[in-house]
C-alpha cells in the first residue's frame, strides 16, 4: 500500500499495531500522521525535562514516560482494537496506575509536554491541543526549544483550556499538578545545548 493510499483511509488501533516498527505514526480520529525523526536539540530537551520529573516522582504514585510510548484515547469504552486515536507525546505523566498496561496508557495522562519541531508545530499547537482538551489532559505544555518559550494550558472547571500562560525559559517554572516541583532551565545556560 502506498503512503497516499494509507493516508486516505480510516484506521483504528488494530491497524496501527500491525504497522512496521521502523515507521512512526500517530493516529488521530482515524487519520494517520507520519512522525519525523526528532532533532538532537529536541531529544536533549526531552531528556533534561524527563529526568527532572522522574527524580521528583520517585516514590510517588505518578510516573513519567517518553516517546515512543503509546497513549490510546478512546471516545467511550470501546475495545482497544476499535480506538481510532493513539498518540506518542514527547513526555507524559500518568497518576492513575489503572490506565497503564503493557501497550502504554489507555486514557488521558495528567500532564503532557510536547517539544515543537518545525514539522510538528501545527500538530502540537492546534490538532493535539484540541485533542488533549477533549480527552481531559489536565496540563499541557508546549515548548519551543529554539526560541526558548513555553505555553502552558490548564484544564478549567468547565473542562476547557482557558487562556494559556506564555513564559520564557529563564526562571524555574512551577508545575500546577505538583506545587513543590519547579522545572529548571539551567541546562540551557551551561552550553549543554550547543
Amino acid at each position: 500500500m502506498t503512503t497516499a493510499e494509507k493516508l486516505a483511509q480510516h484506521y483504528t488501533y488494530a491497524d496501527y499495531v500491525k504497522w512496521p516498527e521502523g515507521e512512526r505514526w500517530e493516529l488521530i480520529n482515524g487519520n494517520i500522521y507520519a512522525m519525523a525523526a526528532p532533532s538532537r536539540l529536541h531529544q536533549q530537551f526531552v531528556l533534561k525535562l524527563a529526568t527532572q520529573i522522574d527524580r521528583y516522582l520517585e516514590g510517588k504514585p505518578c510516573a513519567v514516560y517518553v516517546a515512543p510510548f503509546d497513549v490510546r484515547l478512546p471516545r467511550q469504552d470501546e475495545a482497544d482494537a476499535k480506538i481510532d486515536t493513539a498518540v506518542q507525546p514527547d513526555i507524559a505523566v500518568i497518576c492513575d496506575p489503572s490506565k497503564l498496561d503493557d501497550k502504554g496508557c489507555r486514557g488521558a495522562p495528567d500532564w503532557i509536554i510536547e517539544i515543537i519541531s518545525p514539522s510538528s508545530a501545527i500538530m502540537d499547537m492546534e490538532t493535539k491541543l484540541r485533542l488533549y482538551e477533549r480527552h481531559g489532559v489536565k496540563t499541557y505544555w508546549i515548548i519551543h526549544p529554539i526560541d526558548q518559550w513555553l505555553m502552558i494550558y490548564r484544564l478549567g472547571q468547565d473542562n476547557r483550556y482557558g487562556h494559556y500562560q506564555m513564559l520564557g525559559l529563564t526562571d524555574p517554572v512551577r508545575v500546577d499538578l505538583f506545587p513543590d516541583l519547579s522545572i529548571e532551565w539551567t541546562f540551557l545556560r551551561k552550553n549543554e545545548m550547543t
